[in-house]
């Protein structure tokens, strides 16, 4: 049976399919659990690799990662800027062409919307996994609107798996060079933000798991993921879903699709939003509820893009496990924590707790 070049994220077979690569893999999860997921589909890991067969480039791509585990940097630059021109100049076969022009026209077609906006976006293998292996190493583009201009950023996000920075990644020091040769490129439709931003299911900075913290700006999530802009940030208790802090940070700019350039970029917020909480009371109770929801599908703390719409709706962007506190054990509980202190003075005091004399 010929494996697909395209699957569509409502798909039986795409919740956790490794041809959609880690994140868009999460995604169909999350569509099929009846989260709010933007509608899109993954040009799979198959296809790629059909693609570098079909170019006669698979053993010069392996040959490469080999020789950037043990290239100087400035080697491993110019290897990648030479594999990447090349292989963005290669033919892309005729059917796979077609297969990703009739998938996007499918997409207008569900959206209702001629030339309709999507986000180009790789999902590697080893992406967004319980390792958090290639988290943020490969590309993504927004606004992206036409079948050429797909086709272009599909090719685009394919060469970023020859980037420098993926070439020299290590998930940890003196780790060996990581197999993953495959990777997915999701399209998806965009969500014109009014907001948007991060959430985890836990207190990131004290590992805190009582506790749910969300980061947010105006526009697009871009400013968040990319550190550009200082968000605003909020501690909503995870039962009770009380806000128990907010901290606004004013915002001049935000991320949007700027008319005049044709292209996401850095735009003024309108003044009378400048001072004002991006987030307000009523979609920080939602999107709390959102992550408690997520977190009990996953049964584990959860790292979580967002975005709310201009018309109030809210979407699941992105869903990764957080690996940072949730490999390690929970601390333990006060009152145990309290009884074997007890039993260390008790044993200074030369009695037994528990014993008659205590």
């Amino acid at each position: 049976m010929t494996a697909p070049h395209v699957l569509w994220l409502d798909d039986d077979a795409a919740p956790g399919n490794r041809v959609l690569g880690g994140k868009f893999g999460s995604l169909a999860e999350m569509t099929a659990a009846g989260f709010a997921v933007p509608p899109g589909f993954g040009i799979t890991t198959d296809a790629y690799r059909a693609f570098l067969d079909g170019a006669g480039m698979a053993e010069e791509a392996r040959a490469l990662q080999a020789r950037a585990a043990q290239a100087e940097l400035e080697e491993v630059s110019a290897l990648s800027a030479a594999f990447t021109a090349k292989l963005q100049a290669a033919p892309l076969p005729a059917e796979l062409e077609a297969t990703i022009r009739e998938s996007y026209a499918e997409l207008e077609r569900r959206s209702g919307v001629p030339g309709l906006p999507v986000a180009v976006r790789s999902s590697g293998e080893a992406e967004d996994l319980a390792g958090a292996s290639f988290a943020g190493q490969y590309d993504t583009f927004l606004w992206i609107s036409g079948a050429d201009d797909v086709l272009h950023h599909v090719r685009r996000c394919w060469a970023g798996m020859f980037g420098t920075a993926v070439l020299t990644y290590r998930p940890d020091p003196g780790s060996p060079p990581p197999s993953d040769l495959g990777i997915c490129v999701g399209v998806q439709q965009m969500v014109d933000a009014r907001t948007a931003g991060v959430m985890f299911t836990l207190d990131p900075v004290t590992g805190d798991r009582s506790k749910i913290v969300l980061e947010g700006v105006w526009g697009l999530g871009e400013g968040v993921v990319s550190g550009d802009l200082t968000p605003s940030r909020y501690v909503v208790d995870k039962v009770t879903f009380e806000i128990l802090k907010r901290e606004i940070t004013p915002q001049d700019r935000q991320h949007r699709f700027d008319e005049a350039t044709g292209q996401v970029g850095l735009v003024p917020v309108p003044a009378e939003r400048r001072e004002l909480s991006p987030l307000e009371d009523a979609h920080l109770t939602r999107l709390a509820g959102l992550a408690k929801k997520i977190e009990r599908h996953r049964g584990a703390p959860q790292d979580i893009e967002w975005a709310v719409a201009e018309n109030g709706e809210v979407h699941v962007l992105q869903v990764r496990p957080e690996t940072v506190w949730s490999r390690r054990a929970p601390a333990a509980p006060i009152a145990a924590r309290k009884s074997a202190l007890d039993h260390v003075l008790a044993r200074f005091a030369g009695t037994t707790v528990g014993s008659p004399t205590s």
